[in-house]
């Protein structure tokens, strides 16, 4: 039985992986990272401005 779970698991995550590999785009990559950068980006000033708003003097 727990072999047949494994067999299972492991066709589902192969399968899933086989099916998106061949769908991403170099486009899509680099719209990621944009957009990776920009969020952290953000991030960053958001968590300064609001150290700055909320820190004892």
């Amino acid at each position: 039985m727990a072999n047949n779970d494994i067999q299972l698991r492991s066709g589902i995550v192969g399968g899933t992986f086989l099916s998106t590999i061949f769908n991403i785009t170099f486009n899509d990559i680099v719209f990621t990272i944009i957009m990776a950068g920009i969020g952290a980006v953000v991030s960053f000033f958001v968590s300064c401005l609001l150290r700055r708003l909320f820190t004892k003097k």
